[in-house]
C-alpha cells in the first residue's frame, strides 16, 4: 500500500475522511490485502484541531519554518538563562517572536471550515495554537506535526519559558574615595608634609574600608541573585514535574479511550465488509434461483 494513499486521507476535507477510509479499506480487502485493509480501517479520524494543523502543514511551509526557527531560538535562550549566561530581555524578545509565529499560523487557520461547514471555534483555535506551540518547543511533537498525519492535538507539558528568572546583576563601578586626598597630598607644600602624611594614612584606611564594603556588597548581591535563580529553577522544575504527571495521566486515559474506540471502529468496518460480502452472495444466489425457475417454467 502506497504511503501517498494514507497521506491523501489526512489531506482531505474532514467530512470525507471516514467514507474515503472505508472505501480504501474495502478496496484493499477486495484485492486480498486484508492486513493492509485492517491497518487502514484502524486509522483514526483527526480531531478538528489536528485536522486544521495537518492542513497548515500542507499549505503553509514558510510560516511553519518560521515557527520552528523561532522555537529553536527560544529554547536556546531559555537554556542560556537557566545556565546563568543569558539575559532575561533577550529571552522575552525570542518568546515574543515565537508567539507571533504561532499567532500568524492561527490566523491562517481561521479560514478553514470544519466538517459541518462552520468556521473553527475559538476553543478549537486555542487547541491549534497549543499544538503549534508544542511543535515549536518539543522535538517529538514537531516530528508528529511535520508528518501531516496528526490525529489529536498536542500540548507542551514543559514549564513556562523565561518566567521568574532573574538576570545577573552588574556591579557598579567602584569609587576610590581617597583619590582626591592623595592628589592634594602630592601637590601640597613641603612644609605641610607631616599633616599630609597623616591625611594620606586616613585616606588609605577609608579606601580599605570602602574596598571591604564594596566586596561585601557584591558578594551579597551575587548570593541573592544565585538564591533567586535557584528558587526560580526549583519552582520551574516542580511545575514541570506536576504538569508532566498530569499530562501522563491524561495521555493514558486518552490512550485507553482511543483503543476502545478503535476496536469498536475496526469491528464496525469488518462487519460492514461482511454485510457487503453477504449482500453480494445473496444477490448471486437470488439471480441463480431466478434463472433456475425460468428454466423450470420453460420445460
Amino acid at each position: 500500500m502506497a504511503s501517498e494513499e494514507i497521506d491523501g486521507l489526512y489531506g482531505l476535507p474532514l467530512d470525507r475522511f471516514v467514507p474515503e477510509r472505508r472505501a480504501l479499506a474495502t478496496s484493499l480487502r477486495s484485492s486480498g490485502q486484508r492486513d493492509e485493509a485492517t491497518k487502514v480501517a484502524a486509522l483514526r479520524r483527526p480531531s478538528v484541531a489536528a485536522w486544521a494543523v495537518n492542513q497548515l502543514v500542507r499549505t503553509q511551509p514558510k510560516a511553519l519554518r518560521e515557527l520552528f526557527d523561532a522555537g529553536d531560538a527560544l529554547r536556546e535562550a531559555q537554556d542560556a538563562v537557566l545556565a546563568g549566561g543569558g539575559a532575561a530581555a533577550g529571552l522575552r524578545d525570542v518568546a515574543s517572536r515565537e508567539r507571533e509565529a504561532v499567532d500568524a499560523l492561527v490566523d491562517l487557520a481561521r479560514g478553514l471550515l470544519d466538517d459541518a461547514g462552520n468556521e473553527l471555534s475559538a476553543p478549537t483555535l486555542d487547541r491549534v495554537a497549543d499544538t503549534l506551540n508544542a511543535a515549536a518547543l518539543d522535538d517529538a511533537a514537531r516530528a508528529a506535526v511535520q508528518d501531516g498525519r496528526l490525529e489529536r492535538e498536542l500540548r507542551h507539558a514543559g514549564f513556562g519559558l523565561g518566567g521568574g528568572l532573574a538576570a545577573p546583576a552588574t556591579a557598579p563601578a567602584r569609587r576610590r574615595p581617597g583619590a582626591a586626598i592623595r592628589t592634594r597630598e602630592r601637590t601640597g607644600k613641603r612644609t605641610e608634609r607631616d599633616e599630609a602624611t597623616g591625611a594620606n594614612r586616613s585616606a588609605e584606611r577609608e579606601h580599605a574600608e570602602a574596598e571591604r564594603a564594596e566586596r561585601e556588597r557584591r558578594r551579597a548581591e551575587a548570593e541573592r541573585a544565585a538564591r533567586e535563580r535557584a528558587a526560580a529553577h526549583r519552582e520551574a522544575r516542580t511545575a514541570e514535574a506536576d504538569a508532566r504527571r498530569a499530562a501522563e495521566r491524561a495521555a493514558k486515559a486518552l490512550q485507553v479511550a482511543e483503543e476502545r474506540r478503535d476496536r469498536a471502529q475496526t469491528a464496525l468496518d469488518e462487519a460492514e465488509a461482511e454485510v457487503t460480502d453477504a449482500r453480494a452472495r445473496a444477490d448471486d444466489t437470488a439471480e441463480a434461483h431466478r434463472e433456475a425457475r425460468e428454466r423450470l417454467d420453460a420445460t
